[in-house]
């Protein structure tokens, strides 16, 4: 189970995250709904222990353990990964050899199996490596691949259906659902309502606070009626929080 309190991160003189607390159990789809810009990403780098992204005050807990100074390969080790709005290209490695980088299981067979679970022929992508010859989505599929193979114990994807056609995001969302089935947690960052609700719980983040925790519906609606129509970005007021 993960347990956020009080997260605060400054960039500068900007306070990117400002008092964000939460908790995530086992076995749960839990969404951070938010416009462009109001800290989700920061908030995915903070989790996952990313260079220049140290909390300047706060502490996060997994099962138990106080992860808030650990590295990021410290945090993998744990069962954390996560999956980038975009994905890095790694110039000499084949796609079926990266896909299983994280899984204790080995065989080119599994990637192909995982690739055809997000939608990407295996034959088309057998030979191929994970270079700039391929395009934001299929990066995207293929790095969703490998979470899959990983089989973490907590997931943190940030917007995985940016850039993924519209035949393939039931895929997306199925792999979600596959982590939780197996008692996996997933943390589901994106922008877009539509998404969200494939989550248990979510939080709704404005300029870098998580001012409000409920079920996707709440959510979603407060997201509808006073995020999209603002046209500047303010904290909401004190009565609203959470």
């Amino acid at each position: 189970m993960l347990k956020i309190e009080n997260l605060n991160l400054k960039r500068g003189d900007k306070q990117i995250i400002k008092d964000v607390s939460f908790e995530v159990p086992d076995g749960e789809i839990f969404g951070v709904l938010g416009m462009n810009g109001a800290g989700k990403s920061s908030l995915a780098y903070i989790l996952m222990g990313s260079s220049g992204y140290h909390p300047d005050s706060g502490r996060i807990t997994f099962n138990g353990i106080d992860i808030t100074n650990k590295t990021m390969d410290e945090r993998a080790r744990l069962g954390i990964t996560l999956a980038w709005q975009e994905p890095a290209r790694f110039e000499g490695i084949s796609i079926l050899d990266f896909i299983l980088i994280g899984s204790e299981k080995k065989g080119h067979t599994l990637s192909e199996e995982y690739l055809e679970q997000m939608r990407l022929a295996p034959s088309e992508y057998r030979l191929r490596q994970v270079d700039k010859t391929l395009s934001g989505g299929e990066r995207k599929k293929i790095e969703l691949s490998s979470v899959l193979a990983m089989k973490p114990r907590l997931a943190i994807l940030d917007e995985p259906d940016s850039g993924i056609d519209m035949l393939s995001q039931e895929a997306v969302m199925n792999m979600i659902r596959e982590i939780k089935n197996y008692g996996g947690s997933v943390i589901l960052i994106t922008h877009d309502e539509e998404v969200v609700k494939t989550a248990d719980r979510a939080a709704l983040m404005c300029s870098g606070l998580a001012f409000k925790v409920g079920k996707p519906a709440e959510i979603i609606g407060y997201y509808k009626e006073h995020c999209k129509p603002c046209p500047t970005k303010v904290y909401p007021a004190k009565g609203d929080s959470k």
